[in-house]
């Protein structure tokens, strides 16, 4: 089964999984994809008319001092048909492709990164999404034409008590005996929209009965149903704008038919509907990303020190490099993934983990350069600016705001467990009874003969060296270009690396590999440079050969990708040379009150109230602050 299994994988295989197990697979993703002619003319068509509305019609300075997007702004985006983009047009959608989608969230998120929030909540992991992958043709025909013009959506998962272990999830969905609906119970914290929503994407637990197989499940739930009701708008140290609160369910009554999928899928749906959904996240970090290099330029034009641009000092130089090059290889990975996606030709599941990761880190870095070059300007807010006569940069604002994204939608530590677990699944498919502690040693010697085979195949080219240039990597060198092939050769090889580096941990640690997450996370770390790599190379390429500013493309390629390889030798060395014993002995100490003596010293004045909110079940005792545009 296991070998099926991975025949399957090989027919038709995702580049980035690939990568993880040695096998670097540039015919998977050069020539660059491309959209269809079609879907660039509608999709530039809306960017064109976005655009035009996020100049003259969104105050961010209002949002961020009011913490509320206007209705006369939400009420402008159904107009444009913003909450439809991913709709099909069949339901009065605008039908676009998830490029276009993603290059929309990334011009309306620089506007305010709280309506790409909004927009991307609404459509990437609220109704639409998981209605068009798994929803009946008459939910779609009930629920999609209300999605795309007038009603907004909310994903509600996250409890008080429940993070990213939903195995855990509480809210409850009793069936009625007569089996028309469910009863739900339970309180959901973080629903993005949940404040605005007039619809309604909740997982709840179904109990297991008889005609009920039960277990976690997804529903479309009316936002106005008696019951609901949104306890409290959460406010953050970024996204002002965001209309996240509390909503709690008392005894809510769902019809049977806007149950999505099966009982016990939802967690299912919820992790599929990720799969693509968290695509927009990435998208609106390459909006940032252009928007600290656009700000960085202009203002080392007219900013001097000791007589020169402060850009020409190599202390802040550095930093500019990192920002232009760094936005360039995001783009690249984002495009990619989403023509990959467009095209449904690939399981994108860790190319889409990837992007996520790796964008939600790389933009904080990009925008944390950008407050310290601007100095004390940098810190100071927009609105100080301004009030002093000087232009309203909010580059804090974009520090705080792009800070959530490292925790969105799988925070970067459950980010690295994921990907580590699907990128190794196929080492451990085949050498899992062979590690297991518990299998006796007839079980392993029969495992070890399986899996013998296996690995027979594929040690040797992963010990092996690179050998000679594929002539495909050739054209990565034109000639009077940068040679953009000779930073391929070395992510094949240091992907062979990886590959040997993940089978001896799994060979040393065996049943134990799964607690090592310092170093599945620099595995996955390094995965992500590699992925990043290569697209950005492809990018280029493919720039190059259409015309459009071929020579920049390559030369943001080779600084990127130069730049990323000190990033990967030092991750390379810190699989072997790091500190993770030793912290977790001082962990085990903190834990244990040996360090106590270091808190002396300080005051507190968090108060001592509960960590976690009470959460039980049961009516609400507070006022509905449900806010409808109008």
């Amino acid at each position: 089964m296991a070998e099926a299994a991975r025949e399957q994988d090989w027919r038709r295989p995702s580049f980035a999984k690939e990568l993880f197990l040695g096998r670097f697979r540039l015919d998977l993703i050069h020539p660059h994809p491309m959209p269809a002619p079609e879907d660039v003319q509608r999709g530039e068509e809306f960017l064109a008319k976005l655009r035009e509305f996020s100049e003259k019609k969104i105050d961010a300075a209002r949002i961020e001092r009011e913490a509320q997007i206007p209705d006369e702004v939400i009420n402008g985006l159904k107009e444009l048909g913003a909450l439809g983009m991913k709709i099909d047009t069949k339901y009065g959608g605008l039908g676009l492709t998830q490029v276009y989608y993603n290059k929309a969230l990334a011009l309306v998120g620089s506007a305010n990164a709280s309506i790409g929030a909004l927009l991307s909540a609404h459509q990437s992991i609220g109704v639409p999404q998981p209605l068009k992958m798994f929803g009946t043709t008459e939910q779609k025909e009930k629920f999609l034409p209300r999605c795309a013009r007038t009603d907004i959506s909310a994903f509600l998962l996250t409890e008080p008590d429940v993070g990213s272990d939903p195995a855990r999830l509480a809210t409850s969905a009793v069936p009625t005996e007569d089996g028309s609906a469910y009863i739900l119970d339970g309180v959901k914290l973080w629903t993005t929209n949940g404040v605005v929503a007039d619809l309604l994407v909740v997982m709840a637990r179904v109990p297991k009965s008889e005609g009920h197989k039960g277990g976690i499940t997804a529903f479309v739930v009316e936002a106005d149903s008696a019951g609901v009701t949104v306890e409290h708008r959460n406010a953050f140290m970024g996204l002002r704008g965001l209309e996240n609160g509390v909503t709690r369910f008392h005894q809510v009554t769902v019809p049977a038919e806007n149950r999505i999928g099966p009982e016990g899928a939802g967690l299912k749906i919820a992790l599929t509907t990720l799969n693509t959904g968290r695509l927009s996240l990435p998208a609106m970090c390459v909006g940032a990303g252009k928007w600290c290099l656009k700000i960085a330029r202009e203002w080392s034009l007219v900013r001097e020190q000791w007589g020169k641009s402060i850009a020409k000092h190599e202390a802040v130089g550095s930093k500019i490099a990192f920002i232009a090059a760094t936005t360039f290889a995001l783009e690249a990975v984002v495009d990619l993934s989403s023509q990959m996606a467009d095209e449904d030709r690939n399981d994108i599941r860790i190319e889409a983990a990837l992007a996520k990761l790796y964008g939600s880190e790389m933009a904080c870095l990009m925008a944390d350069e950008l407050v310290q070059i601007r100095g004390g300007r940098g810190f100071e807010t927009a609105a100080s600016l301004a009030a002093r006569g000087e232009r309203a940069v909010p580059a804090e604002q974009v520090l705080r705001d792009l800070r959530i994204n490292r925790i969105f939608e799988g925070s970067t530590e459950i980010m690295h467990l994921l990907i580590a677990r699907e990128a190794v699944d196929a080492h451990l498919s085949v050498a899992g009874d062979l590690i297991d502690p518990d299998k006796s040693l007839g079980d392993k010697a029969r495992a070890g003969a399986k899996a013998g085979g296996f690995y027979a195949r594929w040690l040797p080219k992963l010990v092996a060296g690179a050998g000679q240039l594929p002539m495909s990597y050739a054209e990565f060198h034109p000639p009077g270009y940068p040679d953009l092939a000779t930073h391929l050769r070395y992510t094949e090889r240091s992907a062979r690396k990886l590959a040997r580096s993940t089978f001896y941990a799994m060979s040393r640690w065996q049943g134990r590999m799964e607690t090592k997450q310092g170093f599945l996370g620099r595995i996955v770390d390094i995965g992500a440079e590699l992925f990043a790599m290569s697209a950005a190379c492809v990018r280029a390429e493919m720039l190059r050969t259409s015309g459009e500013e071929g020579r920049a493309a390559y030369q943001l390629a080779d600084a990127f990708c130069r730049q990323s390889r000190i990033r990967v030798e030092e991750l390379f060395g810190r699989l072997s040379s790091n500190t993770d014993d030793l912290d977790r002995k001082v962990v085990d100490g903190v834990l244990g009150g040996t360090y106590t003596w270091l808190e002396a010293g300080i005051v507190d004045l968090s108060g001592d109230g509960p960590w976690i909110a009470d959460a039980t079940p049961g009516p609400a005792t507070t006022d509905n602050v449900h806010r409808p545009i109008h």
